[in-house]
């Protein structure tokens, strides 16, 4: 009797031993969900399914580091080695094509050490290529990854070269990439026109949940480029998925953004800026680091959390910038932390942030300065004059979103013409 007993014993150890492996890889299924191995990037399909568009002629490539493929190959490599493409110049958007100059330096005319191709900027000096810049360019191609906010300043390179492409007759290219934040939510004032810059020259929202492809296309119609534009499409991206839920590494698209999550908290975090606070420049995790020397980081965190902000917790951090604002000077703040990024909303919670601050440090805190026409940077940011004013005269966050609700459903409307991926 005691062989039977055994056999079952171990037929349902067997049993167990299949039932865990088989939880395990439900399990890693769940964590890859969204992860489409037949997900590709508008560089590939433009390479494996449409280089017809590309085939044979001098092309002009609008990129930076964030230009790769899934395997990382850089375009500049990719189109320099192909044969059956000439590629003929290279032009940097703000912090160049090779991603090393920090926020608003210039970046010289040069020759690429790799490629031996001639490299203009389309940062400082000139934003817009020059007809001299397009001399023998057939096509004008742009892949740059963006990340999904209102002032970030790559969106109007795209912009500023497609008008300059509708004006010398040569077609412009965009090579879609995922908007990091998701196609879904659309948060935010709608910039005024009174406030344009190059850190909002069109009127959409600060999350304005597009892919730079979608956007290309608004830009081209709504605003009148009237550009001969061709988006090359992703290949199985969802609107609903964050950029660490797609099968990519994420490449820093600038020196001061090397996460998922700083581009996360960005759309809010980077409102900082327009004040005497610290953004958290010159520190490892730039936007999840806000801080000044006049603040106590205790308070801070116990205030901002006492809030209950939907995604989101406050640590009472301290730091030392390197560089820019309190540079060398020990910092008091907060490190702000998401907890859940689908509920977690950047806006509202960075107004709350400029907000508490203001209050808690009347003598202290300061926006910055308005220029000759009165104009600060944080309306800049912003978008507008008026949520400076409401948050010197005391009101609250949740009047401040009410009051551009109006706006940004009729944005909603003309957003749904230019969605790609349904």
């Amino acid at each position: 009797m005691k062989k039977p007993i055994i056999g079952i014993l171990i037929l349902v150890l067997v049993l167990s031993t299949f039932s865990v492996v088989f939880a395990d890889k439900g399990g890693n299924h769940e964590k890859q969900k969204g992860k489409d191995k037949n997900f590709k990037l508008g560089v590939e399909v433009l390479l494996e399914n449409e280089k017809e568009l590309i085939e044979g002629k001098n092309v002009g490539l609008i990129t930076n580091p964030t230009g790769v493929d899934k395997d990382l190959n850089s375009i500049v490599d990719l189109l320099h080695n192909d044969p059956d493409v000439n590629l003929t110049a290279l032009y940097g958007p703000e912090h160049g094509v090779r991603g090393s100059a920090q926020a608003g330096e210039y970046v010289e005319y040069y020759i690429d050490e790799q490629t031996g191709v001639p490299v203009y900027s389309l940062y400082g000096k000139t934003r817009k290529p020059t007809p001299e810049m397009l001399e023998d360019i057939d096509v004008l191609l742009f892949d740059i990854q963006d990340v999904g906010t209102r002032f970030y300043t790559y969106i109007y390179t795209m912009a500023y070269a497609m008008e300059a492409a509708q004006e010398n007759d040569i077609p412009f290219i965009v090579l879609d990439r995922p908007n990091p934040l998701g196609g879904e939510k659309v948060e935010g004032p709608v910039m005024e026109e009174a406030y344009k810059s190059f850190v909002g020259n069109y009127e959409i929202p600060l999350r304005h949940g597009m892919t730079v492809g979608e956007l290309a296309m608004l830009f081209n119609k709504e605003f009148e480029i009237g550009a001969d534009l061709t988006v090359v499409e992703m290949n199985k991206w969802k609107r609903k998925t964050y950029y660490e839920d797609t099968p990519l590494q994420f490449v820093a698209p600038s020196p001061n953004m090397p996460t998922p999550t700083t581009a996360l908290v960005y759309p809010g975090a980077a409102l900082i800026e327009g004040t005497n606070v610290s953004e958290g420049r010159g520190t490892t995790q730039p936007f999840e680091l806000l801080g000044a020397p006049f603040i106590n980081s205790t308070e801070l965190a116990a205030e901002l959390n006492e809030l209950n902000l939907p995604g989101v917790v406050f640590r009472a951090a301290s730091f030392t910038p390197s560089f820019s604002k309190h540079a060398g000077r020990l910092s008091h703040g907060v490190q702000i932390h998401v907890t859940h990024k689908e509920s977690f909303e950047p806006i509202e919670t960075g107004l709350h942030i400029v907000k508490t601050i203001h209050d808690m440090y009347p003598d202290d805190f300061a926006f910055r300065a308005e220029n000759s026409q009165g104009i600060s940077f944080f309306d800049n940011l912003i978008g507008n004059g008026w949520v400076r004013e409401a948050i010197e005269n005391g009101d609250s966050v949740e009047e401040i979103k009410n009051q551009w609700q109006d706006e940004l459903k009729e944005f909603k409307k003309v957003r749904k013409h230019y969605l790609l991926y349904k």
